[in-house]
């Protein structure tokens, strides 16, 4: 049967009597945040999101095998698509077309008819229709039973009717939209690093799917066939083969392998179920958990049955083998985990999640499914790979052995943790308002701009810590010689969160957290920057929930102070600086005197807080993680042992870094 007949035959199913509505859209403009998550730039992106994940299911249904992005010149989204095509038809309950029915009523779509849809990632069906809520303009072009159809919209309503503006020899959708200005007050820049990582992603997670990515705002020079240079516009294709073994590569390209090739399995028998593993030599445990597509960033049942299948047949044929008999203690659960990257996704027809936000998924059939389909692969592996096998348990072993050494160090903090203001460390300038709500800190390097920001500080509200040089590397380190760090016990005490237990080193209690806000402050320079990265790789290992939370946060110093005569202007980048030299010098940079402040000792206490300190004037930059394997991937990278990818990564980028002379 070819791909017009399957698509055609799809269309007795997928008419327009199969948009089911459940209720209106006015509600999204009044709180777009209830729906896409915020305002800023993670909403911004997520409207991108939505959209291609209406292709993303047609994929999923068989019907699309081609998704392009494009961001074009005026900063609005093209998403084109070769699937079935949004019906146009009449609607019978709401009389006018699907298509519109779709796109201006809110829980409206295909995504609730199983006749349209097996599996879907947008279940409540706002999607589509919350991006076109959130548009002062969006365009619907659908290519479907030899004609295009378009109709135009403009902040959720349409300005015009269901027009045939020609005839198509193909199927699918185009959607055009820029966002509102009105309700993305923060930005409306689409970043393309951003878009890309998602993209990437789900070409991973959707093997044999091509998706691309154009940017019309940048022209990129490049070669043409003969050799020639030409200029185009930036332009990825994302498209996997092996699907999950590419991305375990992907996500480890940064580590020393343990074993050669990663561990998959795929199998679709309850579920469909596909895994994908692979241990390194490092300390850390990666494990990324997907349903539908979605980032199930608090995992659930799927992630609960693959730790369960894989820690038991480890310990099965450990201890079937004779591996075991010279160890004096339990293996615990984590103990299988270190230096284990892996990326565990399943497909569930009706996936019951925790709230809109999709971040846990709670269906308990999955448990059962995900953990025998482990179990089965992993141990034919093993018996099939006993070099591979050996070197697992033995990194097991390793593992139980250093977390052992890790109790005594983390008793340590945790008996200074408890005990409040008598355990506070030394250097630590408390404030004097005990509600965390309104307390924050700043880590400070070093003695000489900690004292600065002491004396600087608003005492009631501010807590300064100073540290001492450069903080350990956690990503090379094991977790004992991370608890005997003396700055890294300072930050845990000073914050006064639960270190974690032996089971679980990197769980976190924050109700005893002290402050709501953590705020990095270093030098404006390289150093500066490297500390920042050593602290937040520390808060990305150990943290996480304070950063996903929303609690830390970069202070982001001036680097210049622009001055002539009584008049002078702090600047943060280069561009305001070039600004305030020929607004101060009316044109010119004659009698212009430019201060270039490479460290926060140089500023005066009150420089520093007006500057960089005062809530009601600084600047901070809130860590936020969009995408918690790309994320993974660059600290693995740029923090770890492997040389290569970080080379790799510095001779791509360094047309974008700011180096001090």
């Amino acid at each position: 049967m070819s791909e017009n007949e399957v698509k055609n035959g799809a269309d007795n199913q997928y008419s327009a009597n199969s948009i089911q509505v459940l209720e209106g859209l006015e509600a999204v403009r009044k709180r777009p945040s209830m729906y896409i998550g915020d305002v800023g730039e993670r909403g911004l992106h997520h409207l991108v999101y939505e959209v291609v994940d209406n292709s993303i299911d047609e994929a999923l249904a068989g019907y699309c095998t081609h998704i392009e992005v494009t961001i074009n010149e005026d900063n609005s989204i093209t998403v084109k698509d070769n699937g079935r095509g949004i019906p146009t038809g009449m609607h019978e309950k709401e009389h006018r077309s699907a298509l519109e029915v779709v796109l201006t009523v809110l829980h409206a779509g295909g995504k609730f008819s199983k006749d349209s849809y097996k599996v879907s990632g947008g279940l409540h069906g706002v999607g589509v229709s919350c991006v076109n809520a959130l548009s002062d303009y969006l365009k619907a072009e659908i290519h479907r039973e030899g004609k295009v159809f378009v109709q135009e919209y403009s902040k959720g309503k349409p300005t015009t009717q269901v027009n045939v503006t020609g005839d198509a020899d193909d199927t699918g959708t185009i959607v055009t939209f820029h966002p509102d200005a009105e309700i993305f007050t923060v930005t409306t820049i689409y970043k393309y690093d951003t878009l890309a990582a998602r993209l990437r992603e789900l070409a991973y997670l959707n093997k044999g799917i091509s998706l691309s990515l154009t940017d019309k705002r940048e022209l990129i020079k490049d070669l043409d066939e003969d050799g020639k240079e030409i200029e185009k516009y930036r332009n990825d294709v994302f498209y996997s083969k092996d699907g999950l073994k590419e991305f375990v590569d992907y996500l480890d390209a940064g580590a020393e392998k343990l074993i050669e090739t990663p561990i998959c399995l795929e199998t679709d028998k309850i579920i469909p179920i596909e895994v994908a593993l692979q241990y390194n030599t490092g300390f850390s445990e990666k494990i990324y958990s997907y349903v539908n597509n979605i980032n199930t960033i608090e995992g659930g049942t799927h992630l609960q049955g693959f730790k369960m299948g894989l820690t038991r047949t480890l310990k099965s044929y450990a201890d079937k083998n004779g591996m075991l008999a010279k160890l004096k203690f339990e293996l615990a659960a984590d103990d299988f985990r270190e230096g284990l990257t892996a990326v565990v996704s399943v497909k569930v027809a009706e996936p019951q999640f925790e709230g809109q936000t999709k971040t846990k998924l709670g269906n308990g059939e999955v448990v059962s499914a995900v953990s025998q389909a482990t179990a089965a692969a992993l141990e034919a592996y093993l018996e099939e790979n006993p070099k591979e096998a050996k070197a697992i348990v033995d990194k097991v072993i390793l593992a139980a052995t250093a977390r052992h050494a890790a109790r005594k160090a983390r008793e340590m903090v945790q008996r200074k943790t408890v005990m409040a203001g008598a355990g506070m460390p030394g250097k630590l300038a408390d404030c004097s308002e005990r509600d965390p709500e309104k307390c924050e800190i700043f880590l400070v390097e070093g003695d000489s701009a900690g004292g600065t920001a002491k004396q600087g500080r608003d005492r009631f509200t501010q807590a300064i810590l100073p540290l001492r040089g450069k903080i350990l590397n956690v990503e090379k380190a094991m977790d004992h010689r991370v608890f005997e760090s003396e700055e890294i016990r300072n930050i845990y005490t000073a914050l006064g969160v639960t270190v974690g237990t032996e089971e679980d080193s990197k769980a976190l209690n924050l109700s005893k957290l002290r402050y709501h806000k953590v705020i990095i402050m270093t030098d404006a320079d390289v150093d500066g920057s490297h500390i920042a990265t050593l602290i937040l790789t520390f808060f990305f290992r150990y943290m996480f929930d304070l950063i996903r939370n929303g609690y830390v946060y970069l202070a982001t110093p001036p680097l210049y102070l622009v001055k002539k005569g009584k008049e002078e202007i702090y600047c943060w980048t280069e561009e305001q600086r070039k600004e305030a030299t020929m607004k101060l010098g009316k044109g010119s940079d004659k009698g212009v005197n430019v201060q270039r402040y490479k460290g926060l000792g140089e500023m005066s206490d009150e420089q520093l807080w007006s500057t960089t300190m005062d809530p009601d004037r600084r600047l901070l930059r809130q860590i936020t993680i969009d995408n918690a394997a790309e994320a993974e991937r660059t600290f693995s990278m740029l923090m770890g042992d492997d040389v290569p990818p970080r080379r790799e990564f510095i001779e791509q980028n360094a047309h974008y870094a700011n180096i001090d002379a």
